[in-house]
């Protein structure tokens, strides 16, 4: 004779929240492997070279090549998305926007006796972070295809 009690009842169901669970940690691994890949991309684009690059290039970096090591990603649980993209320096203007997109942005200069004044400019695209993207298309659902195992 079988015993049949609750605790083999339910081992023989579907657990939801554990499959959920598992979803959720997979999709997260996932997003992060396709956030690094973009992230890696488009470090590598911008080089390190003296002048300004040409327009439709990706842009140079100069000195301490702040634009290359402030590009980051981040999993954002509330929309489940990754997030990637320079950092807003706390800089005036919109400086990694319009090397981006294009578009108008303020330089410092520095005049006689120090004084430092506000000047407009427009920058003319350079983008980087959609070549990165478009890159990396073809391994995007490389990286969710095996995210969930058993």
């Amino acid at each position: 004779m079988m015993k049949f009690d609750l605790r083999m009842a339910r081992a023989a169901f579907f657990d939801r929240a554990a499959v959920q669970r598992a979803v959720d940690r997979g999709k997260q691994r996932a997003l992060s492997k396709c956030g690094a890949f973009v992230r890696t991309t488009a470090r590598g684009l911008i080089r390190q070279r003296p002048g300004i690059s040409r327009w439709g290039q990706p842009p140079h970096t100069h000195g301490q090549r702040l634009l290359k090591r402030f590009i980051l990603f981040a999993f954002d649980r509330a929309s489940d998305s990754v997030v990637i993209g320079p950092v807003k320096l706390a800089k005036p203007g919109q400086a990694t926007h319009a090397l981006e997109f294009g578009g108008p942005s303020v330089r410092l200069k520095r005049g006689r006796l120090g004084r430092v004044r506000r000047q407009r400019i427009t920058i003319h695209r350079r983008p980087y972070m959609a070549p990165a993207l478009a890159r990396n298309l073809r391994q995007i659902p490389e990286a969710f295809r095996a995210s969930v195992s058993g």
